[in-house]
């Protein structure tokens, strides 16, 4: 059985860096200036954004700590942390993305529900471990699956120690077609190693999975079973959060069995290196950020403007944090689940706008207008990202 155990009060936190950026303290959930995400292609775990819906659980004795997997399968069985680590190890580089990144912004059109995001909840980080795909082999389900299992189970949910209260006391849980899990192509792993050490405790120790460009809430953490479906998991986080309305739906109207599960996220780019209102001294002006597309579609392009949104320039991309310039068809890297990098630079005279889009490989284009996109729930806020420059008279 597992030795994961979830802390009944908030005494028991894991120490943070002081840099982050506090949005809540009870669950707590953090993020890093967002000058941090650009200072690296990948996002060093401490300062990699923190998302909670309770206590972070504790582990009391890993060598008693075991997996369950259950549900529509042939054979369940239970793996420990060494059994898993038998197994051949698959590392994926892959941007994590919170579903309420930017949530802020979006509150400023009219309130939302959620904890309030600026622009970094979001990270890239080297994961490691076991294929989700080789786990499910040892349950018999094979890899050429394409819809369904053996005994009729069409779906993977992940369970979490991680006690909520949405869930009435319940642990956190949530889940995946079971064809993405089969997929190899796909790259769901069960993660135990972050950037080449052992997870820490608010990312997941010691076992979370890992589903590359699908929101964050799909990347369960804390996990203490994995069970085989027929249909999508009845959970609150998938059934009665993270979804995606109109802006035409409030909370009197809101019908949640009308939409599906947010699982993609859509194509996004943000400026780090500057702060929503700036004031800064005439001449050249160099602006860095991040722009990333789920499902595994990589950007086709980002396109800058120092003039408020009146012309555009495209910007360079750079492939990880040395500069060198990106090539398309560079598929060496396998990156193809992460962020890159951009900057884009200008002579600026007077007080301006400087505004960021992304344009991914399949052609789609964030909105320009924050408020065609706004939802109750304030998630998937991937509008154009502006900030405001003044240009300070060098006569005074």
């Amino acid at each position: 059985m597992s030795s994961l155990r979830a802390p009944s009060n908030y005494s028991e936190e894991p120490p943070r860096h002081p840099s982050l950026v506090v949005n809540s303290q009870e669950p707590f959930n953090a993020e890093p200036p967002r000058s941090a995400l650009i200072a690296s292609y990948v996002t060093p775990v401490d300062l990699f954004y923190k998302r909670n819906h309770g206590p972070i659980p504790v582990l009391d004795d890993i060598e008693s700590y075991y997996m369950r997997y259950c549900g529509l399968v042939e054979k369940p069985l239970e793996l420990s942390m060494a059994d898993i680590r038998k197994l051949s190890k698959h590392t994926v580089t892959a941007t994590l993305q919170c579903a309420g990144n930017r949530r802020t912004a979006m509150s400023k059109v009219k309130p939302v529900k959620g904890v309030g995001c600026d622009v970094s909840a979001i990270g890239s980080a080297i994961w490691g471990g076991a294929k989700l795909a080789d786990v499910l082999e040892l349950v018999g389900i094979s890899k050429s699956t394409s819809v369904s299992s053996p005994l009729g189970g069409n779906h993977v949910e992940f369970v979490s120690v991680d006690m909520c209260k949405e869930e009435k006391g319940g642990p956190y849980k949530s889940s995946i077609p079971l064809l993405q899990a089969t997929n190899l192509d796909a790259e769901v792993i069960l993660a135990y190693e972050m950037n080449g050490q052992p997870l820490n405790r608010d990312h997941g120790y010691p076992l979370r999975v890992i589903v590359p460009g699908v929101i964050g809430a799909r990347s369960v953490k804390w996990l203490s079973s994995i069970n085989i479906i027929e249909n999508e998991c009845q959970g609150f986080f998938t059934q009665r959060d993270y979804k995606m309305f109109p802006p035409t739906v409030n909370w009197e109207n809101i019908d949640w069995s009308t939409r599906r599960p947010q699982m993609d996220f859509p194509v996004q780019s943000v400026i780090c290196s500057l702060e929503e209102e700036n004031t800064v001294e005439p001449g050249k002006i160099v602006v860095h950020g991040y722009a990333v597309s789920g499902g595994g579609r990589g950007i086709e392009r980002v396109d800058v403007s120092f003039d408020g949104g009146k012309t555009w320039e495209e910007a360079i991309r750079y492939q990880k944090s040395t500069e060198v310039p990106y090539v398309a068809d560079d598929t060496s890297s396998g990156d193809k689940w992460a962020w890159v990098l951009f900057k884009a630079e200008a002579d600026v005279s007077h007080t301006t706008e400087i505004v960021t889009k992304a344009v991914d490989i399949a052609g789609n284009v964030q909105p320009e207008n924050v408020g065609v996109i706004w939802n109750l729930r304030g998630i998937l806020n991937t509008s154009w990202h502006r900030v405001r420059v003044e240009v300070e008279d060098p006569n005074f």
